[in-house]
């Protein structure tokens, strides 16, 4: 039977595994799902529509899968779910979907940071960070690996690539390009995010490619077509060209050049 605390209030139409724990003051509310081996803090409220994946922490006056922060939001049945082993502290909050994508999700390993939001219908892919008061807008996609600094707004609809990094305090307006490393003012590409990708296992010649590459993008004042010219002539095609190559194409808002 799940630990819950007595002044605790637990939905009877809440699906909670045997091992979960609930702490002081803490409410969890109607059509929820919590796997095992979770914690959920005190004075956490989890609302209709989260879907709590294993051995998630769940920390004091954290808020999930609340209505969506959206005027065209009508009441539709959606989702918020937390993906395993993440970490969600003090504070942070996250919103349940809308009609858009119908849910929201937080994938596995991530790391939630006090104060941080989740914006409804945002994905974020596993092992992301989002570090204190981060605040993404709606349908914000972040792939995997990526973090983001603290006290960073990213706009609605931005596309955060994988591996990417992103400096405390920089505004996001644009897509964000796979491995990059953000900062300046205005924000901008200040180089590829080298020592994430080293701490990861990207070798030191791959890494070289990439910083190749993006010295011909960001640099050289081709336009993207030119640049990805003369990238297939002068670098060899490696599967991380390629992610950024599709990043670029598939991208709606424009990459931050």
């Amino acid at each position: 039977m799940a630990d819950i605390h007595q002044t605790a209030i637990v939905s009877p139409k809440a699906e909670l595994a045997e091992d979960v724990t609930v702490g002081p003051y803490a409410i969890i509310e109607e059509n929820v799902t919590i796997d095992s081996g979770c914690k959920i803090g005190s004075h956490a409220l989890i609302a209709p529509g989260a879907r709590i994946a294993r051995d998630v922490k769940i920390h004091h006056g954290v808020v999930i899968s609340t209505v969506p922060q959206d005027l065209k939001f009508s009441g539709e049945v959606t989702t918020a779910e937390i993906g395993e082993r993440t970490v969600i502290r003090e504070y942070a909050t996250v919103n349940r979907g809308t009609e858009d994508r119908h849910r929201t999700v937080v994938g596995a390993d991530c790391f939630m940071m006090a104060y941080s939001h989740v914006a409804h219908d945002c994905i974020l892919g596993d092992r992301v960070i989002l570090a204190n008061s981060a605040n993404l807008g709606g349908h914000v996609v972040i792939d995997d690996w990526a973090i983001v600094g603290g006290i960073v707004p990213v706009h609605q609809f931005v596309h955060i690539g994988t591996h990417a990094m992103i400096g405390g305090g920089f505004r996001i307006p644009m897509d964000v390009c796979p491995y990059a490393l953000m900062g300046g003012t205005p924000t901008r590409v200040v180089g590829v995010n080298h020592i994430g990708l080293a701490r990861r296992g990207f070798s030191d010649e791959t890494i070289k490619v990439i910083r190749t590459a993006f010295r011909i993008i960001f640099r050289s004042k081709l336009t993207t077509a030119k640049a990805f010219e003369r990238i297939d002539s002068e670098l060899p095609d490696i599967p991380e060209i390629r992610t950024i190559r599709e990043f670029f194409e598939s991208s709606k808002r424009g990459v931050n050049r």
